[in-house]
């Protein structure tokens, strides 16, 4: 009888890459045990997968190496922050790698006179502003999760935030990038002059998913802090007219900071989180923010408060000083965990409509999430039409998550019907994936698998995400059982 020889395991290819990982970057930075595991088997959204080690590395070196290994043995592997996604972008499929860059979170320098700096993909959004507030100086873009969620991930999903009306989001906000390619190598993209030569691969790269690679420093656009604010909640015994006013406002030729609307049952989950004295008997309430010299915040003000006048506001209320400003802005971005309250488990989508939409399309999500008998919480970022439906549930509930996918896959087609788009800033991940061709044609589909293999020939960074199968011949995707939760 033939002895099988130990190369012939199924787990010696697994037991090579470890031990190489380990003599790359130390034992202490790379995961094998079951519970560490655990932790990185999802990110925020609803879905997990599997990983057979994750690594922690420190360095752009240690990024390389490990990319390096996986590439020589032909194993997939994930980058990973904070694992804040929402579209399941940071689930491991195939037993990948994770790479979790969440060590390599410094500044690695400040340009003042041409407000910039590097950092590392780890670092926190919020801490980025938090340690250069003496220079008056922040990064616009601020995710809801912009207290836990990595400049990494922002660039992953070019993501938005609230103040990203007026300054736009991530992608514009990014100078270059430094990116270690699936085969291990490193390159520079962009740079620090804003129009280098040649092809925008920064911009390709921004928004990619972790597709093309990982991220490994940032060089990031660095915006002043404005001179003055003010900041108006007011509140409506409709949603219809809260909703438009904000097309009211934009049509006005006024472009405030930010207009983010919260919906009666947000209002509610977040009071009793925050004791802010919030409207909890309105519909809805829209949260106003203009920026800029004292005299043009006034004067917009007022415009603003005509404009909600004819549309029947209720009241009014501006923030006296900073710390009613805060307390006001913690309950918009408490929201998602405020959510507990009524009920133990959310679905968010991220889907974006022309503003002159967003009254029909909020009557569809409510009509769509009372159908399937669900609740439904709306708090979105509604100067730029980008809408966050929350359908919340109790996933103990028999057959609850059917109905659940169910409600979420017509909020996207009632959005994309209306002229809108998949997604905003949450990304396509696996969430979305099989949606894809509602906005893409088969065609538009072959041209970014062509892109992709570009960077990545044999599909094995953060392999089966975005691209609906069978984008390419040998990319057939495979969710792992249990994979939606």
């Amino acid at each position: 009888m033939k002895m099988a020889k130990v190369e012939d395991a199924p787990d010696y290819r697994l037991r090579t890459v470890i031990a190489a990982l380990r003599e790359a970057i130390g034992s202490d930075a790379v995961l094998t045990d079951s519970a560490e595991r655990a932790l990185y088997r999802k990110d925020a959204s609803n879905m997990e997968g599997r990983t057979s080690v994750v690594c922690l590395p420190d360095s752009t070196d240690q990024v390389a190496a490990c990319v390096r290994i996986a590439a020589e043995h032909g194993v997939a592997f994930v980058a990973r922050g904070s694992g804040t996604g929402l579209a399941g972008g940071a689930v491991p499929m195939d037993d990948a790698i994770v790479i979790a860059v969440t060590r390599m979170n410094a500044i690695l320098s400040v340009d003042t006179d041409n407000r910039m700096a590097w950092v590392q993909p780890g670092l926190l959004n919020l801490d980025l502003s938090h340690q250069i507030s003496h220079l008056g100086l922040h990064f616009a873009p601020d995710p809801s999760s912009q207290q836990i969620c990595s400049i990494g991930g922002n660039v992953a999903n070019n993501s938005g935030g609230p103040h990203c009306l007026a300054e736009g989001v991530t992608s514009s906000h990014i100078l270059g990038l430094e990116v270690v390619l699936p085969d291990g190598s490193v390159t520079i993209l962009g740079g620090e002059d804003p129009e280098p030569d040649g092809l925008d691969l920064r911009g390709v790269f921004v928004g990619s998913e972790g597709m093309l690679g990982i991220t490994t420093a940032v060089c990031v656009r660095l915006t002043p802090n404005p001179p003055h604010i003010a900041t108006l909640l007011m509140d409506f015994a409709e949603v219809d007219d809260g909703a438009n006013l904000v097309s009211d406002i934009i049509a006005a030729g006024i472009v405030p900071a930010a207009v983010e609307m919260m919906d009666q049952l947000c209002l509610v989950a977040v009071e009793g989180y925050i004791n802010a004295g919030l409207p909890v008997d309105s519909a809805a309430a829209l949260l106003v923010e203009v920026v800029g010299l004292e005299h043009r915040v006034a004067a917009e003000v007022a415009q603003i408060t005509e404009l909600a006048r004819r549309r029947r506001v209720r009241t009014i209320r501006t923030a006296a000083d900073e710390a009613e400003r805060a307390l006001l802005w913690k309950g918009r971005k408490s929201a998602f965990g405020a959510i507990a309250r009524i009920k133990p488990n959310y679905y968010l989508h991220d889907t974006v409509v022309p503003r002159s939409q967003l009254t029909r399309v909020l009557q569809q999500v409510y009509e769509i999430a009372a159908r399937h008998e669900l609740a439904v919480l709306n708090v979105f970022h509604a100067g730029d039409g980008n809408l966050h439906p929350l359908l919340l549930f109790d996933k103990r509930e028999p057959g609850i998550m059917e109905r659940v996918h169910a409600a979420g896959e017509e909020i996207v087609r009632a959005s994309v019907d209306a002229g809108g788009v998949l997604s905003g800033e949450h990304g396509i991940g696996l969430e979305k994936r099989d949606l894809m061709g509602l906005m893409f044609s088969d065609v538009d589909l072959e041209a970014q698998s062509l892109v992709r293999g570009a960077f990545d020939p044999h599909s094995l960074a953060n392999p089966h995400k975005v691209l609906p199968s069978p984008a390419t011949c040998g990319d057939i995707h495979q969710i792992p059982e249990g994979a939606w939760i």
